[in-house]
């Protein structure tokens, strides 16, 4: 079986909390709807926005499940990437029992240094242990927080040898000449995690973006992958994207979510990230919460719930077709 290939605006969605640190899973469907409502082509679920790594395996797994039965899962990735192989593999075959179109993983990220030859034999022995759950894999480049760089020749190598599975990267570590040079592997989808690079999409073989900040204006990031020469919205796209980078990204991302919502629980993190507290971030995130709404970017209400309507419908078709 061949896994899906997936392309396009990718919102990787934070995730909800709790004052004390439970999930609100009713928060975190409304903004994953809104998301693709707003032109997103999927959703990353549980990646570094998602705060997964602060998450228990039960936890996490909950969340994919509640995720697939609110959403179509075949418009999201989720993040199945730990330190540990035996968790890994329980998490990705669970993704594809759940119907996700493609698990992101993270590589094992305890012990370093650590050689290409060790982190062959890790994924293979994934792949081997995911046989009958055959979920597209796509490597999570990260080296900022991980310590550990996919070498373009491990990941030509990779899907050289697991055509059928290897799919691309999602490539977070923001040097986009080593970006470059993967997607020019043959096959292998690349996705930088800053969505001005989408205006060179064509040009660099990229196969989209994977993005926190595509959280805030979706439209936006949308219409440039659908017009990478519009310079308008290459301008808008990327200092927004740097007007949020200024702050703390995750905590930055969830503040703005809130402000369109207008629902507190998005001001909540786990440790050991912390809430944006002071005065000077907070106003420019205020200023650019009351921007993007005097340019009209929130949609209707009534769109919204048309948009679920609609996204519900899909998942009941699919799960019919499964079940004949």
């Amino acid at each position: 079986m061949t896994a899906a290939k997936i392309g396009g605006v990718v919102a990787a969605i934070p995730t909800p909390f709790t004052e004390n640190r439970t999930v609100d899973v009713d928060a975190f469907l409304e903004h994953g709807r809104w998301c693709l409502a707003e032109g997103c082509d999927l959703l990353n679920v549980l990646g570094t926005t998602g705060e997964a790594n602060a998450l228990s395996t039960v936890q996490r797994s909950a969340l994919m499940a509640a995720a697939a039965k609110g959403l179509d899962g075949g418009r999201m990735m989720v993040g199945t990437g730990t330190p540990d192989l035996e968790t890994t593999i329980a998490l990705t075959r669970q993704a594809y029992e759940l119907g996700y179109a493609a698990a992101l993983v993270l590589p094992p990220y305890y012990y370093k240094p650590v050689q290409d030859d060790g982190l062959f034999a890790w994924f293979g022995h994934l792949i081997r242990e995911t046989a009958e759950t055959p979920i597209g894999l796509y490597l999570y480049n990260f080296p900022q927080l991980t310590g550990i760089e996919f070498s373009p020749a491990l990941a030509a190598k990779l899907i050289q040898m697991f055509p059928e599975r290897i799919r691309g990267a999602k490539d977070s570590s923001g040097n986009l000449d080593y970006a470059r040079r993967l997607a020019r592997i043959p096959g292998f989808a690349v996705f930088p995690s800053n969505e001005a690079a989408l205006a060179e999409a064509e040009k660099d073989n990229f196969a989209g973006c994977i993005s926190a900040t595509v959280n805030i204006d979706p439209q936006s990031s949308a219409r440039l992958w659908k017009n990478q020469s519009d310079h308008a919205t290459l301008d808008r796209v990327g200092n927004l994207r740097q007007a949020i980078a200024a702050h703390p990204l995750i905590p930055a991302v969830k503040y703005l979510v809130g402000k369109r919502r207008g629902h507190a629980v998005w001001g909540n993190v786990l440790p050991p990230n912390l809430k944006i507290a002071e005065a000077a971030s907070l106003d420019a995130l205020d200023t650019i919460a009351a921007e993007l709404t005097s340019a009209g970017q929130s949609m209707s209400r009534k769109s919204v719930q048309r948009f679920c309507a609609n996204d519900m419908r899909k998942n009941k078709d699919l799960k019919r077709e499964e079940r004949v």
